[in-house]
């Protein structure tokens, strides 16, 4: 003969899951509250903004990219006083020299050592920046905005202290 259960052991296994379920929840939430969240600094915008002007900031890089070529001709940022170059010509080969140019310069994890550059000189289209530092060894994000009359772009780079080349993104 076998003894048959009561029947009341279910309710407690419930009773416990969903407590269970509900400290997780709780804990969860306080373990990303005090997590260090970095905003997003794409197009030198919150995301927010950079994510409603998408297709304008797009549009103006395929109009700017009709008219104008940019080059990053930085020989590297891993030495002690870099200089950020860059080259701009008009689509014949014309060196333009009237262009304004900001350069934001951050690490990929951290707000800590972003920089932002408006101060730069200009010979023979090429536009140099000084005073930016590398404080930590690795990858940077560096984005220009480049405007020539009312064409702009943003020009977004990914270069490391540690090689020479860089990519767009």
């Amino acid at each position: 003969m076998s003894k048959q259960s009561s029947g009341k052991i279910w309710p407690y296994i419930l009773g416990g899951s969903i407590t269970l379920v509900f400290g997780m929840c709780v804990a969860t939430i306080m373990v990303t509250s005090k997590a260090d969240i970095q905003e997003s600094n794409a197009y030198m915008s919150k995301y927010q903004e950079a994510d409603a002007r998408a297709n304008e900031f797009i549009n103006a890089q395929i109009n700017f990219d009709k008219k104008y070529n940019i080059e990053y001709i930085t020989e590297s940022i891993g030495v002690e006083k870099p200089q950020i170059k860059y080259k701009i010509t008009d689509k014949s080969g014309n060196l333009i020299d009237n262009a304004e140019i900001i350069i934001d310069i951050s690490r990929p994890e951290t707000e800590k050592f972003n920089q932002l550059l408006d101060v730069f000189t200009v010979k023979e289209g090429v536009y140099t920046f000084e005073g930016a530092t590398f404080p930590k060894v690795g990858v940077w994000n560096i984005i220009a905005r480049v405007q020539v009359g009312d064409d702009y772009r943003f020009y977004n780079l990914k270069a490391d202290t540690r090689i020479k080349e860089v990519f767009e993104f």
